[in-house]
């Protein structure tokens, strides 16, 4: 079968604006595990026509479609704030949720043995800390994060020299590229009060947002994909803040 990334590794050697949209809109198309190119061959402008997509198209489009929305349905705000230590608001938001919904929504997806079996290992203890809730399974909840810690750290060592992607990996990408989306929209209802069908508009930043991320995750790297999860995270709290409507 014919590598699906094939016809998208390389990146026009005359970046432009119009380039950087058209590979964008091609991936979307056709998703394809591709070799990251970095800060290499134009990443630098790559990268920020992307973050700026995103961010516009997040504070300039998606946001007020969502107040009209909320407004015409009388839907809740998101509440995952009110309750936080303001102290720690921006941090959280600004840097370490950037980072660990990208290990976890993306870290894996070059399709490496390796990080596969890592995700593997933090789904199961993550399955783990969520059954095991009882102060009297706490020994046994230890017991088996610690194995699982072990066996991902030996799992790491012996299948980080395997090539990436895996070839089976590699096929369905697509499927799993936009499954990976859908899910990363849908965590975000998560913090709202009460969820309904016609809440399901209101993760339409996080969709656009993960299209964007796993793109930028693919073409640059999943360094890159953190910066601008981190500059857009950084524009919506500032705006949130601006406006009152958290932190107030």
């Amino acid at each position: 079968m014919q590598d699906i990334s094939a016809d998208m590794t390389e990146l026009s050697p005359r970046l432009t604006l119009r380039t950087v949209l058209c590979d964008f809109r091609d991936f979307l198309r056709r998703p394809a595990v591709l070799d990251p190119q970095g800060w290499s061959a134009g990443g630098g402008k790559h990268w920020a026509v992307l973050t700026a997509l995103l961010i516009v198209g997040l504070i300039g489009v998606l946001l007020p479609f969502l107040g009209a929305w909320q407004k015409l349905f009388s839907l809740p705000s998101p509440t995952a704030f009110d309750n936080f230590d303001k102290r720690w608001l921006v941090p959280v938001t600004v840097i370490f949720a950037p980072i660990a919904e990208e290990l976890l929504f993306r870290g894996w997806q070059r399709g490496s043995a390796s990080s596969l079996w890592l995700m593997l290992c933090a789904i199961l203890a993550g399955v783990t800390v969520g059954v095991m809730t009882d102060a009297s399974q706490a020994l046994i909840a230890a017991g088996v994060l610690l194995a699982l810690l072990i066996a991902g750290i030996a799992g790491w060592v012996l299948l980080r020299k395997r090539p990436a992607p895996m070839p089976w990996f590699a096929r369905i990408f697509p499927w799993i590229f936009y499954a990976v989306a859908a899910g990363f929209a849908l965590f975000h209802l998560s913090n709202y009060p009460r969820f309904s069908l016609l809440m399901v508009p209101l993760v339409l930043p996080q969709l656009w947002a993960a299209l964007v991320l796993g793109y930028l995750r693919q073409r640059l790297g999943l360094a890159q994909a953190i910066l601008t999860h981190v500059a857009a995270n950084a524009c919506s709290i500032g705006l949130a803040l601006a406006s009152g409507s958290i932190g107030s």
